[in-house]
């Protein structure tokens, strides 16, 4: 699991490439979001164009990832989930927490 983490008009986007799995991209995604939120950065946006596969160890990570940054009055928004992941993010109902979006200028100006 690699993660690149970017910019963009105020906006964090953290870009995981790999599974997002118990043991191998899970704590690596957990390290990338409280990076962010400790550097000050309130708005993430995580990208999933690489993500082949989330077991229930990265929802977790994810739901763990809302709720830091609500706490501190910022946002999580997820970007272009493949069919793998959005099937299990549909099915375990996480997508009623998360703003989802299929590209990037409409998931950047949902932030404004």
């Amino acid at each position: 699991m690699k993660i690149k983490t970017r910019q963009r008009e105020g906006v964090t986007i953290i870009e995981p490439r790999g599974k997002i799995t118990i043991g191998e991209g899970d704590v690596a995604l957990r390290d990338a979001v409280q990076g962010a939120l400790d550097n000050g950065e309130h708005s993430l946006l995580i990208n999933f164009k690489r993500v082949p596969r989330i077991d229930s160890s990265g929802l977790g990570e994810l739901v763990a990832a809302h709720q830091r940054a609500a706490g501190i009055g910022g946002e999580v928004k997820l970007m272009n989930l493949g069919a793998s992941v959005s099937d299990v993010v549909e099915v375990t109902q996480i997508h009623t927490v998360f703003d989802v979006f299929d590209n990037e200028e409409a998931a950047i100006a949902s932030f404004a």
